[in-house]
């Protein structure tokens, strides 16, 4: 197989996955302002916030103000997830909570890089392929792969947030591939979900794989 000029490859669930659940973090934070309230119930009411929420993307928008619309997008997803749990009167200060789990989750805390990320990494990288992330996620990626000692590895960074459209539309694939001025058949995408990165990618006619992480 001829090797590609650029390996696109996801970030959550393909370079990086998290410690525990969405539930029990958001949960263990809560429980630091005196909020209580089972992992098992925030898992399921943030799937059902999340799920229900409007793609992370803002198109036409001016870059300056997206960190903003990011912030009140999770902010709207979070404040949906312990209201369906029942227990959102029970915070003294919504805002000021939110604003302690956002920072949390820009952190290096709550996650960890899969085993055979910087192995491989490393080889493209000494084979001279060039690599990017493409992500529905916000800006608090970059922030996230510079703690985890992955952002030397990237040549670019495309977000949903910044790209107007999210995975699996091909325009966020293709405004990928402008930044390498590479075309899709000089391309691969790897990733863990099979409609945003799988179907998304080739779509966009760049050659994909999937991968299948076990947490």
């Amino acid at each position: 197989m001829e090797s590609p000029k650029v390996i696109f490859l996801d970030a959550m669930g393909t370079l990086f996955g998290l410690k525990g659940t969405v539930g029990e973090m958001y949960g263990a934070i809560a429980a630091g302002v005196g909020v209580y309230v089972l992992p098992e119930t925030l898992d399921k009411t943030f799937i059902q916030s999340f799920k229900s929420a409007n793609p992370l993307a803002f198109p036409g928008v001016h870059p300056s103000l997206i960190p903003e619309l990011e912030f009140q997008w999770w902010r709207a997803i979070a404040k949906s997830t312990f209201s369906l749990a029942g227990v959102l009167e029970q915070f003294e200060d919504f805002g000021t909570f939110f604003i302690q789990l956002y920072d949390y989750f820009a952190s290096s805390e709550p996650w960890y890089v899969y085993e055979d990320v910087v192995p491989a990494l490393t080889h493209w990288h000494h084979q001279g392929i060039e690599l990017g992330v493409i992500s529905n996620f916000d800006s608090r990626l970059q922030r996230i792969l510079k703690s985890l000692n992955l952002e030397i590895f990237f040549k670019s960074i495309t977000m949903s947030s910044y790209s107007g459209v999210a995975k699996p539309n091909p325009l966020i694939f293709t405004t990928a591939l402008a930044k390498h001025n590479c075309s899709p058949a000089q391309a691969w995408h790897i990733g863990d979900s099979l409609k945003d990165d799988y179907y998304g990618a080739t779509s966009a006619g760049i050659k994909a794989f999937l991968i299948e992480r076990i947490n």
